[in-house]
């Protein structure tokens, strides 16, 4: 077939890039070339669109074993001989169209990058986002996401110990599905992803390959459409038991020393797996397609190279130490072949039945070698203007505080998530130790070391649409804070960056600003950014989805002795409120779905206030001053005061300030505060401790009572049932037949 321009337009490269292409190869590529380039030089694969500015993020520093980037996922030293491997990414797209498989196989894709490394996954997380859930859609994705998730998650047998789930409009064709795995390896046991030595073998390991996932990687780079449906075959469909078999063959084979090179075949499939590593090596690789073991006949050349199957690897191995590798894969009852050897020429050379089918240099194809890099314009979003315009005066007092924070308690962003995280094992490895006694961050036993780890996902993306810079500085802060407030000390971030389409300016100025605000709040904190994911074109017809730089954060606690709760703990404990008091309403659940106001400037927030009420909090947790701590986030101060007290069913008996706004004070979500509680005997040493850090005394624990300024507003329990019962309540009040199936 004759290859043109629209050829190239047809698998989603621009007219520049297709010459760009001919540029390269010195002639006109063939079709099984140019899918190899569409994969490549999607915007899932070579960042085009946001690497220049990806490259400002800090990304060494702290205790970084690896730079970013240069491995499959994040690795930092937890000192005593171990590292912590942990990465995000999204399966957004897929997750719109087919949402279980969708779902499945991203939590699939991101334990492969952590056991790829030779690290054991000990711990999921996710970030999740949706519609408004009285719509059937909505009900409808968010079941088949969350049975996704708890589906191979269980069965693979690594607990999903944490993450967050919000509604919002904009949301609602294309939510947010945003993955996190952590693992644990010991010093010396990694593996990198790096093709070395001309003539040692390259080994296909794992799932015979299919055709669904063909095209995945230029899918994920398009905008979702009322047609993308139709592409269903572009997500992968995933097998769990399949890839048990594969982490424990592959920690096994790691063992025997067989293994150069390793690396899972994601995004782009065998083109991805084998341009990077050659690539990274400065070498090529000589593949023989026809020995890629299939579950499909007559599979075609681009197929075999787009494919994105899951439950897969390719593995460079140690000339001679073939039977090794091929006893263990046999043992485990997975495929295992050689398909090819490495080069010294840094060309890949794909052949079928003998037959040259694509030859294409290796580095043209990746990110930072000739994928093309390109410098965006942006401008200031228009709807700044009426963010500008918002007077918090013209918002009236309310009459009933308490009908206020009943509503609150109601709303979905807010109420309790046990209806989804119930089918999640949680305690699978019973390494997780927050289940029982919640805590701000996840708190996990970082076996076969002695350490534990606080590990969170963190971003209220309003915030972020509010202000991208300061909204994302708010979202690494309150990551760091979720892990300080559980006795951990943030070691690194992983992020996953999901934002419309980037040839809009309005979307790119929203991405700039970003990583702008991550890069100032993740140098202060000294913590790095290890690496992660960009998910752009999450849009539909109406517009973009808010900006959703999605924080994935790791912190480390010498002891999981050391780890602090959320819950009170005995009546007759005080009250504090640690932080400063804040005047402020913007951007609340309070305001936005109770007063209805949707433009607003973001919360209060100082970078360097923050930075020194986290040294304070941690300070005191390990004085063991404090008998419990928890942030204040969504829903303000009184959500924070229920979910303490629903912990070990006590109430509060409190005073507001009344020198700012009752409601800022109750529902405002001013950042840089936490509520502890400290035992009586405690109280001159708490205080002492504070020095000149702004606090004030709220009151005391209660034995269920709840109390403000001197009002009954009725017992912990009855509003711990409104609190565990309002998404059920609120789907049954809503007909629709997809409403069981999101329990």
């Amino acid at each position: 077939m004759e290859i043109t321009v629209t050829t190239a337009q047809q698998l989603r490269l621009t007219a520049e890039e297709f010459e760009l292409i001919k540029e390269k190869l010195g002639r006109t590529p063939n079709f099984n070339e140019l899918c190899a380039f569409s994969g490549m030089w999607s915007e899932h694969c070579s960042y085009k669109n946001s690497i220049k500015w990806l490259k400002t993020l800090p990304r060494e520093g702290g205790k970084m074993l690896v730079a970013a980037g240069e491995e499959n996922a994040g690795l930092m030293d937890m000192g005593d001989g171990y590292g912590v491997v942990f990465k995000i990414e999204s399966h957004n797209h897929p997750s719109a169209i087919e949402p279980f498989q969708g779902a499945a196989t991203g939590v699939g894709g991101i334990h492969r990058d952590i056991f790829t490394m030779g690290a054991r996954p000990i711990a999921a997380l996710n970030s999740l986002r949706f519609g408004k859930l009285q719509e059937a859609k909505t009900q409808h994705l968010l079941g088949g996401v969350v049975h996704g998730i708890g589906h191979y998650g269980n069965c693979f047998g690594v607990p999903t110990v944490g993450g967050e789930i919000y509604f919002e409009q904009c949301y609602h064709t294309n939510p947010l599905v945003n993955a996190m795995s952590v693992g644990v390896v010991k010093a010396g046991g990694t593996v990198s992803a790096t093709a070395e030595g001309i003539g040692n073998p390259v080994m296909f390991v794992g799932s015979a390959t299919g055709k669904d996932g063909i095209g995945g990687a230029s899918f994920a780079s398009a905008d979702i459409t009322a047609e993308s449906a139709e592409e269903l075959p572009a997500v992968q469909v995933g097998d769990p038991f399949q890839e048990k078999k594969l982490l424990e063959a592959c920690l096994e084979v790691i063992q025997t020393g067989a293994v150069v090179g390793m690396q899972d075949m994601g995004a782009a499939g065998i083109i991805c797996s084998t341009a990077e590593m050659s690539a990274k090596g400065k070498v090529g690789m000589r593949i023989d397609l026809d020995k890629v073991p299939t579950r499909q006949a007559n599979m075609k050349t681009w197929e075999l190279l787009l494919s994105e199957s899951q439950e897969r690897m390719l593995m460079v191995v140690e000339k001679g130490k073939e039977a090794v590798v091929e006893a263990i894969f046999e043992k485990w009852d997975l495929p295992c072949s050689v398909i090819g050897e490495v080069t010294g020429d840094g060309i890949l050379n794909f052949y079928m039945h003998g037959e040259l089918e694509a030859s294409i240099p290796a580095e043209e194809l990746v990110l930072g070698g000739g994928a093309p890099q390109y410098d965006r314009q942006y401008e200031t979003p228009a709807y700044f203007s009426n963010i500008k315009e918002f007077d918090p005066s013209s918002v009236a007092q309310p009459a009933d505080y308490k009908n206020v924070a009943q509503q609150l308690v109601n709303l979905p962003n807010i109420a309790s998530k046990r209806w989804v995280y119930t089918q999640y094992d949680s305690m699978v490895g019973t390494g997780n130790t927050s289940t029982n006694a919640p805590s701000d961050a996840a708190v996990v036993l970082a076996k076969p070391s002695d350490k534990a780890l606080a590990i969170t996902t963190d971003c209220n993306s309003r915030y972020v649409f509010a202000d991208p810079y300061k909204g994302t500085m708010i979202a690494v802060a309150e990551a760091a804070r979720n892990i300080v407030c559980s006795g951990g000390e943030p070691l690194g971030v992983t992020n996953c960056l999901n934002f419309g389409n980037p040839y809009d300016p309005q979307v790119y100025y929203q991405f700039v600003h970003a990583i702008k605000g991550m890069g100032d709040a993740c140098r202060r904190f000294n913590t790095p950014v290890t690496g992660g994911n960009v998910s752009f074109y999450n849009q539909n017809p109406d517009g973009p989805v808010y900006p959703t730089p999605t924080i994935g954060m790791v912190g480390l606690l010498d002891s999981y002795q050391d780890r602090m709760t959320l819950g009170f703990h005995a009546a007759g404990d005080l009250v504090y409120l640690v932080g400063k008091a804040t005047n402020d309403i913007n951007s609340s659940e309070y305001l936005q779905k109770i007063c209805g106001v949707e433009f607003s400037p973001a919360p209060q927030f100082d970078l360097e206030e923050e930075f020194q009420l986290q040294a304070t909090i941690l300070q005191l947790i390990r004085s063991k001053k404090i008998s419990s701590a928890h942030d204040i986030s969504e829903g303000g101060m009184f959500i924070t005061l229920l979910e303490s007290g629903f912990v070990n069913g006590l109430g509060f008996d409190i005073q507001t300030d009344n020198s700012i706004r009752k409601d800022a004070d109750l529902f405002g979500e001013g950042q840089s505060r936490v509520v502890v509680s400290v035992k009586p005997d405690q109280q001159a040493g708490f205080e002492s401790m504070l020095g000149t850090a702004s606090f004030r005394l709220l009151g005391t624990v209660t034995n269920g009572e709840i109390r403000v300024d001197g009002d009954n507003w009725g017992s912990v329990d009855e509003w711990k049932n409104q609190y565990d019962t309002a998404i059920e309540k609120f789907l049954a009040g809503h007909e629709s037949e997809h409403a069981l199936s999101a329990l």
